[in-house]
């Protein structure tokens, strides 16, 4: 069995960089004006005993609330007793996808999703409602700046809610911006 490259002392320590970064590049977008909840931050691990040791470290400081086959994996969604501070932000979720035949180089806090309310359906129409809420973010959609943007609808195999999401990528930095909040999307997979 393939050990896990991150420890949970380093995880742990990871958070004030990582929620100090990801706070810098919220004000860079300027989705920060928006006053937008941040649902949940996802962690990224290499291997099968990296997801299980996290899996475990955050089952005794929360509970799983999906347990969901999204692209050909488990994907965790684990809800916090306590949650995770981000600037004004509190995150009361974790999502934990357990490793692909992709290599991630900085295993870890990888990203988070915020919510942008609304009725959008798909893509186009959650490109509009954010560029609606922020002209500023037409250069960086129309990949005119060295901000990587990835437009992606991904959905498990319960899932009944459309969650378009787009996604703003700079070096080991990544936010994601989407219709609807995970706990509403788990909620639909009931209906």
């Amino acid at each position: 069995m393939t050990q896990p490259n991150i420890t949970l002392h380093e995880l742990e320590q990871s958070w004030p960089q990582f929620s100090h970064d990801i706070q810098q590049f919220l004000q860079e977008l300027q989705l920060d004006t928006l006053g937008l909840a941040c649902d949940h931050v996802a962690v990224r691990v290499n291997s099968v005993a990296g997801a299980d040791l996290l899996k475990d470290y955050f089952g005794h400081r929360g509970r799983i609330i999906s347990n969901n086959m999204i692209n050909g994996r488990p994907i965790l969604i684990i809800a916090l007793n306590r949650p995770l501070q981000l600037a004004h932000m509190l995150i009361d979720c974790v999502e934990l996808p357990y490793p692909s035949d992709k290599h991630y180089p900085n295993e870890g806090w990888e990203h988070i999703e915020v919510v942008l309310p609304g009725e959008a359906q798909n893509i186009e129409q959650l490109s509009q409602q954010l560029l609606n809420a922020l002209p500023t973010l037409a250069p960086v959609l129309a990949g005119k700046t060295d901000i990587k943007v990835k437009c992606s609808s991904p959905q498990g195999e319960h899932e009944r809610l459309a969650n378009p999401t787009i996604a703003f990528k700079r070096a080991n930095l990544c936010i994601k911006v989407h219709a609807h909040g995970i706990k509403t999307i788990i909620a639909s997979e009931a209906k």
